[in-house]
């Protein structure tokens, strides 16, 4: 009995060690949340303030002849996902990247027919063990990632198409609701379809020509929506973290509460064993 006590004792002690941290992981995703889900919102007005001047500039000059906008058959495509470098992220990993994977086995027949572009170490690992060909990754990115993190991975992508060694790319990342909601999301990036930049209502200024400015603005346009793919990536991180971390602190609360019903219970058969001990050792002297 006194073995069974020191078990369930031991145990009581590890998960009560267990339930501090997952409540502090939780707490510490709650506060990084904030800031994550503030830079995802307050990035969308600029990503769509940009897109209306690309959108305003290509509808007001007719036919526009850039390669960004030309598509053509598709023989190589590239992703670009976005996950993690750490984990205790409940499905935030992957959920995005069985999103990927069901795309490929849909898609191409061959890994001679895509690469993949990587953002987090976790992603990076698990593509890595699968044999999936991997063009580019960027590991390490802080937890509030600035515009100069995903530009190198960005330039990539859209340097790649230009060049025609990618037909089409798409970017695949966890969309951000809210705390409790992120979904799995693959948006098309290039080629940038003209009838996404039809319809505005505002008419810009500008010089020398439209091609000249719209040559420096859609692979602004581009590198701007990946970096806001970015940075709601982290927003849903940290969502997902918070949620997982709560449950681990919920189930973390409910175990204790049974080790220690179990532990009262094998005390008191043990005190009551030791009553009974007594009273019958004494009964035996008389």
């Amino acid at each position: 009995m006194a073995k069974g006590m020191r078990e369930i004792k031991r145990s009581l002690k590890s998960k009560q060690n267990m339930k501090q941290i997952t409540k502090a992981m939780e707490m510490v995703a709650a506060a990084k949340l904030r800031r994550a889900q503030e830079a995802a919102l307050s990035a969308r007005p600029y990503t769509d303030k940009i897109r209306e001047v690309v959108s305003s500039i290509a509808s007001g000059a007719g036919s526009i002849r850039h390669p960004m906008l030309q598509s053509r058959e598709v023989k190589r495509t590239a992703y670009l996902i976005v996950t993690s470098d750490r984990g205790l992220a409940g499905g935030y990993n992957i959920n995005v990247l069985r999103k990927l994977t069901n795309t490929i086995a849909e898609k191409h027949r061959s890994s001679d027919e895509y690469e993949v572009l990587v953002v987090g170490r976790k992603g990076s690992a698990y593509l890595n063990r699968r044999g999936v060909p991997i063009a580019e990754e960027v590991t390490g990115i802080s937890d509030s990632p600035k515009y100069g993190d995903i530009k190198a991975v960005a330039y990539k992508a859209v340097q790649g198409f230009e060049e025609g060694r990618y037909d089409e790319v798409y970017i695949v990342y966890n969309r951000f609701l809210n705390a409790i909601s992120q979904v799995p999301t693959l948006k098309k990036l290039l080629p940038l379809s003209s009838d996404e930049f039809s319809g505005s209502a505002t008419q810009y200024e500008y010089e020398p020509d439209a091609e000249s400015v719209l040559s420096v603005l859609l692979p602004k346009y581009a590198e701007t929506v990946v970096y806001s793919a970015i940075l709601e990536g982290k927003a849903s991180e940290f969502g997902a973290r918070m949620t997982a971390m709560g449950n681990a602190t919920k189930n973390a609360t409910k175990l204790i509460g049974e080790l220690t019903l179990s532990y009262n219970r094998a005390r008191q058969a043990a005190i009551t064993q030791e009553i009974a001990e007594i009273v019958g050792g004494a009964s035996a002297q008389q």
